[in-house]
């Protein structure tokens, strides 16, 4: 009945260990780190912040109504001083009298609308410009976000290839130690070569103990990308090694490459249409404009604090007015903001250019990397497998007394040089993928694979 216990509780205990890690495919880890990167999150703002300021451009051309309201209570009333004649006193003198009550109180309602005002139609021009170039940022940060998680991900798995060649070297050197040992006490074997065996393995338990660090840093690395919580447990399936020497069999198509259609090119076009449109809001200063304003005010005064009711003095005015203003001369201040934006207007053109030839270049190197990387793995995987027959030749003699040690450990030594040679091209391979797909505008089709 306790081991039944026993039993139940280690179970319990895997599947509860299980549950609390993430399996990540590739797939997984582009769509959680798609959902909730902090920088793709914040492009994603800066989107909807676009909307706004379109709004808010938009509302400059549209009426502005205001309603203003004061209350004055005059603690010394003002007074103008007049001839005494003019209240029927003696010519010559002069008496004061009150200019106002002691209560005022003034209420009125403006209205303003820009009836042609250059600036305003080219602000909102630029409003709309810069809500798609938010919306092109954001899905250049998306790419970008993709090609770390995607990069970094491979880095992940090939790096725990190069553990399970360790551990696959750890294992037959622990044999050899054992074997030695034994002969060695029975007369058979030297000492020194069973030291040069317990050195050999304690060199690779400390290469060991480097992989598995190393494979923590990348696993925290690729959540810090995927904007997962470090402290978060994940498992890369080991399907997904598999999967990757299968890709490396055969090259990629290189599809149909033109760099207008690449966001980072696209970004650049968008700084230049926002460049040329401050260039026209200067330009417009140049312009009269006209506009439109209205007004109504009611006026009421009187000595009590009785104000809008019928025993005050109460008066209303209402105006309509057409404003034109007319720019003259400013010191040449418009001129030279002008030729500013025909500057900015330059060094984004030459931005233009560089960018476009460091696309091309990009994606031709990455062409280029392809076919160096297939065959790289063709030729580290034939030295692979040259590599294990050489070994397990070497061993055989070894044990047959036709080899020596020395043999034996080198043989070995170039088994693993060859196995982490054969993973290094395999992910170099993909990461030249990876780039070329990115140069080549089409990266989220990893997010589909």
């Amino acid at each position: 009945m306790n081991i039944r216990l026993i039993l139940v509780a280690v179970f319990i205990g895997l599947w509860a260990n299980l549950s609390a890690q993430e399996v990540l495919t590739l797939k997984d880890a582009l769509n959680y780190a798609l959902n909730n990167s902090e920088a793709v999150r914040k492009a994603r703002l800066e989107i909807e912040n676009g909307k706004h300021v379109v709004a808010e451009t938009r509302a400059s051309a549209l009426p502005q109504i205001e309603a203003v309201s004061t209350l004055t209570n005059n603690l010394l009333v003002q007074q103008f001083v007049l001839p005494a004649e003019f209240m029927g006193g003696t010519p010559g003198e002069f008496i004061a009298i009150a200019a106002g009550q002691t209560w005022n109180a003034m209420s009125q309602v403006q209205l303003n609308q820009q009836i042609f005002n250059q600036q305003v139609f080219t602000g909102l021009k630029a409003a709309r410009s810069s809500a798609e170039y938010f919306r092109i940022a954001a899905q250049l940060a998306e790419e970008n976000l993709i090609q770390q998680v995607a990069t970094n991900y491979y880095q992940v798995i090939i790096t725990r290839q190069q553990l399970q060649v360790i551990d696959a070297n750890i294992e037959r050197v622990s044999q050899l130690e054992t074997t030695t040992s034994s002969q060695y006490e029975l007369g058979l074997a030297k000492k020194i070569d069973l030291d040069r065996i317990k050195v050999n393995k304690s060199n690779l338990l400390a290469q060991r103990e480097q992989l598995v660090y190393a494979i923590t840093q990348q696993q925290n690395l690729l959540k810090y990308y995927m904007g997962m919580p470090i402290a978060q447990e994940i498992v890369i399936p080991g399907t997904e090694a598999e999967r990757l020497e299968r890709e490396a069999v055969a090259s990629l198509e290189d599809g149909d490459f033109r760099v207008e259609r690449l966001l980072d090119f696209q970004v650049l076009k968008k700084q230049e249409e926002l460049l040329g449109l401050q260039r026209k809001a200067y330009l417009a200063e140049y312009y009269p404009t006209l506009s439109l304003s209205g007004n109504y005010m009611y006026n009421t005064q009187s000595d009590r604090f009785n104000l809008y009711t019928p025993r005050a003095l109460s008066f209303d005015m209402s105006a309509v007015t057409l404003n034109l203003r007319i720019p003259i001369f400013d010191g040449h201040a418009r001129r030279s903001r002008v030729r500013q934006a025909d500057v900015e207007l330059q060094k984004i053109h030459e931005d233009l250019r560089s960018t476009s030839n460091a696309l091309t270049m990009a994606y031709e190197n990455a062409k280029i990397q392809i076919k160096n990387s297939l065959n790289t793995i063709e030729t580290q995987r034939t030295n692979k497998e040259f590599a294990e027959e050489v070994f397990n030749s070497t061993q055989n003699n070894y044990q047959n007394g036709l080899a020596s040690l020395t043999d034996l450990l080198t043989a070995e030594t170039d088994l693993v040089v060859a196995q982490n040679s054969y993973n290094e091209a395999l992910l170099n391979y993909k990461v030249a993928q990876i780039e070329l797909v990115k140069s080549n505008g089409q990266i989220k089709s990893l997010v589909n694979e």
